[in-house]
């Protein structure tokens, strides 16, 4: 099957009149949606006069960028002080807000600017194969995407300076909000950004809180009392908050029993504390307090929320974790939000404060039997897997390798009416599921690791760059080899290869390709996965003889086993390396026994990528108008349904004008394939499309144009380490320079391409190097 490169483009071509040529703009011309990603205000916030007015300043300073860093103790207060002020002035920002939180000091892994610009990125219209996989080369889309905006941008929770750096605008007009526990002296320093610093409450603000929540649930407390419970709560709001809300619920219990349960609960918190820990002291005193009140159920449930892998959860998530209906756990749930034990994120969204979260997983630790710990996470694990491979299946994201889930999952999995809705789950819970396959490992439940991660691969590698896809793969393969699972370890090095594959690290795929044929299984659907996808990587380094020879294998495989699907898929595969390697008739055969095979309900995509396979062979051959039969039966198959495919549809349908002589028709056509591959973010197609783009230009006479094509075709393979393709675009190049007279360059560009073209034998590198030997000699001084 033909591979997906990703890329980092995402730019609109446009086709004028031939006469006028085609033009090319930058992506960033384009209507970008405005983000309004700030959570909802704070409940009843009170104080913090002087801190809003400092924010203020920092906006109304003529300063171009403005960075505030918003700094503080745990607890204080810092990320509702940003969201009120925030809200009060959203609409001096008409750009948008962004938002996210960094989670610096999470249990889990704090959140990389890397992944923060994918989802900025994201929301400000970019398509997951655009994002760029450097991390410089997507701060500068970013910074792009901003220039001439006003926009506010929120980094909650930063532990670190390196979180934030990446994240900052290069455009003025927008202000930057941190919120951390660190003074950032480095930023402040370095770029500019003014410090506010949340102190505690004092006193009289504290009090004030307190009464503010309890007003209209209590009879009127004596000032002298509430300013104890405030004193006991550290003066710290989110522990004030946890109070005031205890408070409010008992309102005839006198305040002076809740003084002395809370005192009670402090002095044993004191006996546990060490010295290091004295700055969450406050809070922690007042969780116990406030936990300890729970009834029997909401306790429990707020101790295995702690046992939970990811930061984030749903309503079906937390009921598998703890084995209870839906009805039952949402009913608890608004218990732990309505004491302040828990926040609701979104629509069936659920988040701990970072320190309650520490608090739930320590009580869980202390309280609860491992067993029971270790069954929860197993619960909601296999739920996570399970749903995993119910989204992959509907959004026809998968592989051709028929994973059964390990387990049963404890719940029903959510129902996806559609492929959007599912790939949208997964897009959401994709931090959470990584998080469930590292926590499933962890708890030796390496059968779950590995098919989460297997199932990842795909979904994954559309947003993430490939180091990352290699990175997961790597530790898929450890979970499945210590599972002793032969068809794990065989998916984990399949897409292990692929991985490198497209990465362009030729010699790795291959090698991972054959050490998952060299793994003992009886099980021929796995057996012509893997040696499918071994030649696959071969027909990539152009060693087609072997390509040929495994495709040759999975087809009599297919045939024994009496499975035509698999039985097609190698013979259109073997069309494909027979044509790239330059044996046309093989081919021409490969791909008619591919279509006299083709079971009924074979895939449409598969099917039409088939006929343009046909429509390349008929084109080499010279049968021009079988080619334009074939190509027009593959577009109108798709039908727009799959945008990469529709790509390359235009791409061969522009050479098959060209070798008509019609380059302007071909121009047009071209357009439309270059703009696709730039929406989709394939720069090998993008590159590919250069090339006959030059082409085309040289048939019109327009030289200047051609090379100027011709050299950022070059660029690209350079930039994606494709030596075969970058030395056909110099090739290209190399002819255009010797027809206006450079040859100087031109004898450099042939030189370059000669010594790519070292490493690969096949036939058509044979030509194309006696092609390029065969020119006169430079005659330039």
């Amino acid at each position: 099957m033909s591979s997906h490169l990703s890329g980092t483009a995402a730019e609109v071509v446009q086709a004028r009149d031939i006469s006028g040529g085609i033009h090319f703009h930058p992506p960033f011309e384009q209507q970008v949606p405005i983000p309004q990603q700030l959570p909802g205000n704070v409940r009843g916030f009170v104080n913090r006069v002087g801190e809003l007015a400092h924010l203020d300043a920092v906006l109304a300073a003529d300063s171009g960028v403005s960075v505030a860093v918003v700094a503080g103790t745990a607890g204080v207060g810092k990320t509702a002080l940003i969201l009120h002020w925030s809200h009060q002035n959203r609409h001096r920002f008409p750009g948008g807000q962004l938002y996210i939180n960094l989670r610096g000091y999470d249990p889990g892994d704090p959140v990389t600017p890397m992944t923060a610009l994918e989802r900025f990125l994201a929301a400000l219209g970019v398509v997951p194969g655009a994002v760029p996989t450097e991390l410089e080369a997507r701060a500068d889309m970013y910074r792009s995407l901003l220039a001439g905006r006003q926009m506010l941008v929120v980094l909650d929770n930063a532990a670190t300076v390196g979180q934030v750096r990446p994240l900052l605008p290069g455009a003025e007009n927008c202000l930057v909000l941190v919120t951390s526990r660190n003074r950032f002296s480095g930023l402040i320093a370095r770029d500019g950004a003014q410090r506010v610093t949340v102190p505690l409450l004092s006193e009289f603000e504290a009090v004030r809180l307190l009464q503010t929540t309890t007003a209209g649930y209590r009879d009127a407390d004596q000032d002298n009392q509430v300013a104890e419970l405030a004193r006991l709560c550290g003066r710290l709001p989110l522990a004030l908050r946890i109070a005031a809300e205890r408070a409010a619920a008992r309102p005839h219990v006198p305040l002076t029993s809740l003084i002395r349960d809370l005192r009670d609960e402090s002095l044993l918190w004191d006996a546990l504390s060490s010295e290091d820990e004295e700055e969450a002291d406050g809070v922690r005193t007042v969780f116990a307090w406030s936990y300890r009140a729970l009834p029997t159920a909401p306790a429990r449930l707020f101790r295995l929320l702690g046992v939970h892998p990811g930061p984030e959860f749903s309503t079906a998530a937390a009921a598998a974790l703890a084995a209870l209906p839906e009805s039952e756990t949402r009913r608890l749930l608004d218990v732990l939000v309505g004491t302040y034990l828990l926040e609701q994120s979104g629509h069936d969204r659920y988040q701990f404060h970072d320190l309650l979260r520490a608090y739930a997983a320590d009580q869980a630790a202390e309280y609860d039997d491992p067993s029971d710990r270790h069954t929860a996470l197993e619960r909601v694990c296999t739920w996570y897997l399970h749903s995993l491979f119910t989204a992959t299946g509907v959004a026809d994201l998968g592989s051709f390798l028929e994973l059964v889930p390990a387990g049963y999952p404890p719940m029903p999995v959510p129902d996806f009416p559609d492929s959007q809705t599912a790939a949208a789950w997964i897009e959401v819970e994709v931090d959470t599921l990584i998080a469930c396959a590292h926590a499933a490992a962890d708890a030796g439940l390496d059968g779950i690791a590995w098919q989460t991660l297997a199932l990842l691969r795909f979904p994954y590698s559309m947003r993430h760059p490939v180091d990352a896809c290699i990175s997961l793969g790597e530790q898929a393969l450890s979970a499945a080899e210590r599972a002793g699972d032969p068809a794990g370890q065989i998916t984990a090095l399949v897409g292990l290869g692929i991985s490198y594959r497209l990465a362009q690290r030729l010699d790795e795929a291959v090698d991972r390709h054959r050490r998952a044929v060299l793994i003992d299984i009886d099980d021929l659907s796995i057996d012509m996965f893997r040696r499918n996808a071994l030649a696959l990587a071969l027909m990539r380094a152009r060693q087609f003889g072997e390509a040929c020879s495994l495709f040759d294998q999975v087809h009599a495989i297919a045939d024994h086993a009496q499975n035509p699907r698999w039985a097609t898929i190698a013979l259109g595969n073997l069309a494909l390396a027979y044509f790239e390697a330059g044996n046309l008739e093989e081919a021409d055969a490969a791909i008619n026994n591919a279509f006299d095979t083709m079971p009924q309900e074979f895939s449409t995509d598969t099917h039409a990528d088939f006929l343009n396979y046909q429509a390349m062979i008929h084109r080499e051959r010279g049968h021009f108008a079988e080619a334009h039969e074939a190509i027009a039966g593959a577009l109108a198959m798709n039908q727009g349904a799959d945008l990469l495919l529709e790509g390359a549809f235009e791409y061969e349908r522009a050479r098959i004008l060209l070798a008509t002589n019609e380059p302007g028709q071909a121009l047009e056509s071209l357009a439309h394939a270059l703009a696709i591959h730039r929406r989709v973010g394939s720069r090998s197609r993008e590159a590919l499309a250069f090339v006959i783009i030059g082409q085309a230009y040289q048939a019109l006479a327009r030289a200047s144009e051609a090379e100027k094509f011709y050299r950022q075709a070059a660029a690209i393979h350079q930039d994606l380490h494709d030596d075969w393709n970058r030395a056909v675009s110099l090739a290209h190049l190399a002819d255009v320079l010797a027809r206006r007279g450079a040859d100087g360059d031109s004898h450099d560009a042939c030189a370059e391409a000669l010594d790519l073209l070292h490493a690969f034998n096949d036939p058509r590198t044979v030509q194309l190097r006696h092609e390029l030997t065969a020119r006169p000699p430079s005659t330039s001084t």
